[in-house]
């Protein structure tokens, strides 16, 4: 992130007395100096960052105070605490924040053009094949944390999962890296009969992935969710779906027909003791 931007000494003494942040003898005096901003040329290589929002200047600007008067204080508290302040703040309260911001934000319009116009052919490929991969990452963590929400189950474990998940404490090594090498090694060393046990624990957790994934896509069908079902078992289901409805109308229909011909039959008994 770019450097904080100082603020009207105004806004820091408007925020003093509403906030109770600082004593009349604390308060620390901030310059009018516009946002200074990064140079950047073909050395340096990386992008202009972007420009801090109105509450990320605020956090920037006033963390440091809160810090020295809260000492022993974790990170995560006052930045809870800062965040709950904003809040607070009226409009107006605000305002130097969101000023500050909207100027950082033209400076970066600014910077990155004349970034932009400085990159070869090949640097504007490769910042937009850059772009696209961080685009797909977000799309990928996005719908992985939407799957997990709708209780979409686990994929079966590997044979080596298995193992490697019941023998990882008690293997050597004092870092992952060893302790996987040691996993391995170990693994490779068994024979046929000491890995017939998890070859049979994975076979079953296939089983379990099977049945639970043919009821969730099921259940994900019925939702509306079709986008998340894979093709072929979307085509089996529906058709399913299909054979179960015309069964389930074709009972309904010889159920519907059924009181009618017992009738037809009761008024034929009827008219024949009539004629008797």
């Amino acid at each position: 992130m770019m450097a904080p931007f100082s603020l009207m000494s105004v806004g820091v003494n408007l925020l003093v007395k509403s906030l109770g942040l600082f004593s009349t003898a604390s308060v620390v005096r901030c310059s009018c100096v516009a946002p200074v901003l990064k140079r950047f040329s073909t050395t340096t290589g990386g992008p202009p960052k972007r420009p801090l929002t109105a509450y990320m200047t605020y956090v920037k600007e006033m963390h440091p105070t809160i810090s020295r008067q809260n000492p022993g204080v974790k990170n995560v508290d006052i930045v809870r605490k800062l965040a709950q302040q904003w809040k607070m703040l009226t409009p107006e309260q605000k305002q130097p924040f969101q000023d500050a911001s909207l100027t950082s934000k033209e400076h970066y319009k600014l910077a990155v053009e004349k970034y932009k116009a400085q990159l070869t052919p090949a640097q504007t490929a490769a910042l937009a094949t850059e772009k696209r991969q961080k685009v797909a990452k977000r799309k990928a963590i996005r719908r992985k944390k939407e799957l997990n929400s709708l209780g979409k189950p686990k994929r079966p474990r590997s044979v080596f999962n298995i193992f490697m998940s019941e023998h990882f404490e008690e293997a050597k090594g004092n870092n992952i890296q060893t302790k996987m090498k040691s996993l391995r090694d170990d693994w490779e060393r068994f024979s046929a009969t000491q890995k017939q046990m998890y070859l049979q624990l994975a076979e079953d957790d296939k089983v379990r992935y099977k049945n639970e994934i043919k009821s969730w896509e099921e259940h994900m069908i019925e939702i509306g969710r079709e986008d998340l079902v894979r093709r072929k078992e979307r085509r089996a289901i529906k058709a399913k779906a299909t054979k179960d409805r015309k069964k389930k109308s074709k009972v309904t229909v010889l159920k519907a027909k059924a009181p009618k011909k017992e009738t037809e039959t009761a008024v034929k008994k009827t008219v024949k003791s009539t004629k008797k």
